[in-house]
């Protein structure tokens, strides 16, 4: 009797590839996690049912920022690389986005293509400076001055393209008012396309990608690549001695990160059809570390978990002004910083874990 190979080696492939999704660099495993997990999700697709349009926009945005503190969490919390500069590459693709998809139009799926375009760009840019900086041996705080230098200087240069002459074919760039009038994302569709305004359709796009990319994610980091990152954060210099390139695998870490913060930026302008240079400014540079620090840096579940939290509360706190919820902001995150630095959602996390094992026994 023979075996049939070429069916077994791609199920093996996928078996391996499934079985990272828990491992040693995420929290999270087992029935009762995946279980809770998938209940959450249940809530979350029928949240659109039970709430109005506006409100279903509304949490869309918030779903956009995930990308962002994601890729963040890859950098900074496993990489050990504290970067400023993902409202760099949040900025450029959102800026990118609406050149291609307001010179191209939407006709035949163009905008798929230009988000997808622009995530290239986002991800090639920060690949770039992540060469610079890597192997011009760039290392601890100077990282986050090199990468906070180069979102000002975006933000400043942006800022001054208000002139006429400023255009790419018929996109104007507008300076500091910002470029508006690129079309919202359009799917092909049979018997019409599919216009995805901020609303339910838009909600479950994001939803899916959120779920993907966090999927990917624990993948990837539970993968050798993702325990050759960590072994950097600790001790890189023993890592190199092993061996490994820790230059190559900061840089590759770096453009995973700026891919992502550019999936924000072309998704943020496709969702509300406008891009500023403020959305590179030093408000906007320093949030993301908040979300991150306070959800917990060195595990994507906590990251993303995180970022939900607050960027919820700081939409509630902007009610009542915008420079209070700032200030609460800056308190949260030095708060975090004193009282509980591995972030506030892993201790809530790993204490709820602590308890559930005590039930059991």
């Amino acid at each position: 009797m023979t075996l049939n190979t070429t069916d077994t080696v791609p199920r093996s492939r996928a078996r391996r590839l499934f079985s990272r999704l828990e491992g040693p660099q995420t929290m999270g495993s087992g029935p009762a996690f995946w279980t809770v997990a998938a209940l959450v999700l249940g809530v979350a697709a029928a949240y659109p049912l039970i709430a109005d349009a506006w409100t279903v926009g509304n949490a869309a945005y918030f779903l956009i920022w995930t990308f962002m503190a994601m890729g963040l969490g890859v950098v900074w919390g496993y990489a050990g690389a504290l970067s400023f500069g993902q409202t760099a590459f949040f900025g450029l693709a959102g800026y990118a986005y609406g050149v291609i998809t307001i010179n191209l139009g939407t006709a035949y799926g163009l905008t798929i293509v230009a988000l997808l375009l622009s995530v290239a760009i986002g991800g090639l840019f920060a690949l770039v400076i992540g060469y610079f900086m890597f192997y011009g041996r760039i290392q601890g705080v100077f990282i986050g001055i090199v990468t906070l230098s180069v979102t000002l200087v975006l933000e400043t240069f942006m800022a001054q393209t208000a002139g006429p002459q400023w255009r790419i074919g018929e996109a104007r760039l507008n300076g500091f008012n910002g470029m508006s009038g690129m079309p919202p994302l359009t799917l092909p569709w049979f018997g019409g396309d599919i216009v995805l305004y901020p609303g339910p359709p838009l909600y479950y796009l994001l939803l899916g990608l959120v779920v993907i990319c966090y999927l990917g994610l624990r993948i990837l980091l539970n993968s050798p690549f993702g325990n050759v990152l960590v072994a950097i954060r600790e001790n890189p210099h023993r890592v190199g001695m092993l061996g490994y390139d820790v230059r190559l695998y900061q840089m590759l870490a770096f453009g995973i990160g700026g891919a992502f913060a550019a999936l924000s930026g072309a998704l943020y302008t496709a969702w509300g059809q406008y891009i500023t240079p403020s959305s590179m400014g030093l408000t906007s540079a320093a949030l993301p570390i908040v979300w991150v620090a306070v959800g917990g840096r060195r595990d994507i579940t906590a990251t993303l978990i995180g970022t939900l939290v607050v960027l919820a509360g700081f939409q509630t706190l902007t009610i009542y002004g915008s420079q209070y919820a700032l200030v609460v902001m800056g308190a949260l995150l030095l708060v975090t910083v004193l009282a509980a630095p591995q972030g506030l959602i892993v201790g809530a996390m790993t204490l709820l874990g602590r308890l559930f094992q005590r039930s059991k026994t």
